[in-house]
């Protein structure tokens, strides 16, 4: 499948677990992340809470609706017990080759995402364990991604509708350690379990994506899209690319403006547009040696939620009381310009993924979570934010 300008969203929350993005899942259990979450349940009550989210959470409907509104395509972060493999955890392949058909049937290409890793390549939430951060350290663990990326590239290679291959998500340097503080924002449950995390080097994150490129490569058809995520270094790969003789490949950053926020943007309109304008001419000069696209961005942002979020800290982790001192036309208006803006930035590039299509929030009965709908594409598109 061929894409001039990726105009797509991610089906997070779908397949990897985020807590935020579905807090009922978690009820009655101290759980904060997927991996306890298959502690604190039985058995029983595991399978069928995950069994009736994957079941009702996306559906043939979604994929109509997102092919509808003119997207291309949908990022698809995939957990690494994908094929079943790691117990307790639960295999998704059921679900991804349905993706897969609604996918071709609609007109729609998938980017496949290994989104998680045994002992996590982040320590945030969406790594699937939260505050620890070691899988870098385990030899064994770095063999098993590679297989199962091998894996997915046999299982879909052939499919009309695969477009490309992500081997790793977010992947944490220093960089973004000391920025984030991901074991300070996501607090271990186990700080045995979490001893010993520290973020991963350029240097490791770049022999992986060599690895996994090779293995890969042998694997897919010549125009099946590797894709490789920044690790939120979006300068530092000039001479990964240039050194390194790579077919079909591209390379992700992804771009919120709640770390814009975190490293000191102001909490305005204005700000956020000239922050925009900024990264605008980054990624003008990172296209010149790669092809990149923005894989997650949305149009959170503190200022219209009503309240300092702190980067984008939730209501899961902290207690908030916004100040809803816009009206709806004037929060529709800012959403707006963002939406062009952001969209007009990200096309420098070679288009965007939103974040997210879809979440399981009130926003309506649920103070604190005033202005998360942001997030949720399917909100957006209904409330008339994005045209």
């Amino acid at each position: 499948m061929k894409i001039d300008k990726i105009n797509g969203v991610n089906l997070g929350g779908w397949l990897v677990l985020e807590k935020w993005m579905a807090p009922s899942l978690f009820e009655e259990t101290a759980a904060d992340d997927e991996y306890y979450l298959a502690q604190d349940l039985s058995p029983a009550a595991y399978d069928a809470r995950i069994r009736i989210h994957r079941g009702e959470f996306i559906g043939e409907s979604d994929f109509a609706r997102i092919a509808k509104a003119g997207f291309n395509l949908v990022r698809i972060p995939v957990p690494y017990f994908v094929f079943g493999d790691r117990p307790p955890f639960i295999g998704c392949l059921k679900e991804l080759d349905k993706a897969f058909n609604w996918a071709d049937a609609y007109g729609l290409g998938i980017l496949l995402d290994l989104h998680s890793v045994p002992g996590s390549q982040n320590g945030f939430d969406n790594g699937g364990l939260s505050g620890v951060l070691k899988w870098g350290q385990d030899p064994a663990e770095f063999a098993f991604v590679l297989q199962v990326l091998e894996k997915l590239a046999d299982r879909y290679r052939d499919h009309p509708a695969l477009w490309g291959i992500q081997p790793l998500n977010e992947p944490v340097t220093e960089k973004m350690w000391q920025e984030m503080d991901p074991l300070g924002r996501y607090p271990a449950r186990d700080p045995e379990l979490a001893a010993g995390s520290k973020p991963l080097t350029l240097t490791f994150i770049r022999d992986f994506y060599l690895e996994a490129y090779r293995r890969l490569r042998k694997i897919l058809r010549p125009e099946t899209v590797i894709a490789f995520h920044d690790a939120f270094e979006l300068g530092s790969w000039k001479d990964f690319f240039n050194e390194n003789t790579l077919e079909n490949v591209m390379l992700d950053t992804h771009q919120y403006l709640m770390f814009a926020e975190l490293t000191g943007t102001q909490q305005e309109l204005a700000a956020y547009l000239d922050f925009l304008d900024e990264l605008g001419k980054e990624i003008a000069a990172v296209a010149e040696y790669v092809p990149l696209f923005t894989g997650e961005w949305c149009l959170f942002n503190s200022y219209a939620a009503g309240t300092d979020t702190k980067g984008g800290i939730n209501p899961t982790q902290q207690a908030f009381t916004p100040q809803q001192t816009m009206t709806d036309e004037q929060r529709t208006a800012i959403y707006r310009q963002l939406w062009e803006k952001s969209l007009a930035t990200w096309n420098i590039g070679s288009g965007h993924f939103y974040w997210t299509y879809k979440l399981n929030i009130d926003t309506v009965n649920e103070p604190a979570w005033f202005g998360w709908d942001a997030w949720d594409l399917s909100r957006c598109l209904t409330n008339g934010w994005i045209q």
